[in-house]
């Protein structure tokens, strides 16, 4: 893995209220664990040893089994969901005292924004990818998000 990556890694689960993150990847596994507030990072590589049958094979029944559970406790929204394009900070105002980009009720335009997700110190404006009215905000201000998590819904 490379090194820029693995330094964005440490630096986003620092900054986040997650203790934990694991990647997988073909070279290896990498696993960052946050002990407390005040230490720093622990990082311990894990390198495996070239798989003997495909990977696809292999992965394929461990996501089925690994998706069944997660689908079974998170809730089926109806309408639109609107979701994280990457792991950071939301954001539902520019600043704190700043008036909200939506709020329930309201509505929207597609390519309209409605929130900030905060990465790598950087404001990321995030737009409704749908026209609609907002129905439920998922998220709470100031609330770690990862990648593909809902933020909100759209009717």
């Amino acid at each position: 893995m490379d090194l820029r990556k693995l330094k964005t890694l440490i630096d986003l689960v620092s900054e986040s209220n997650i203790s934990e993150l694991e990647i997988t990847e073909a070279d290896g596994k990498v696993r960052i664990v946050k002990s407390d507030p005040a230490a720093a990072v622990a990082m311990q590589p894990v390198y495996a040893a070239a798989p003997a049958m495909p990977v696809v094979t292999a992965a394929a029944p461990l996501a089925a089994a690994a998706a069944a559970p997660a689908a079974a406790a998170a809730p089926v929204e109806t309408g639109h969901v609107v979701k994280s394009p990457m792991v950071g900070t939301f954001y539902r105002a520019s600043s704190p005292n700043a008036k909200p980009f939506a709020d329930i009720g309201q509505q929207v335009k597609e390519g309209e924004a409605i929130c900030i997700i905060e990465a790598m110190k950087i404001m990321n404006e995030i737009e409704a990818d749908k026209s609609g009215t907002i129905t439920k905000i998922l998220c709470e201000n100031g609330q770690a998000v990862e990648f593909g998590q809902p933020l909100f819904v759209i009717e």
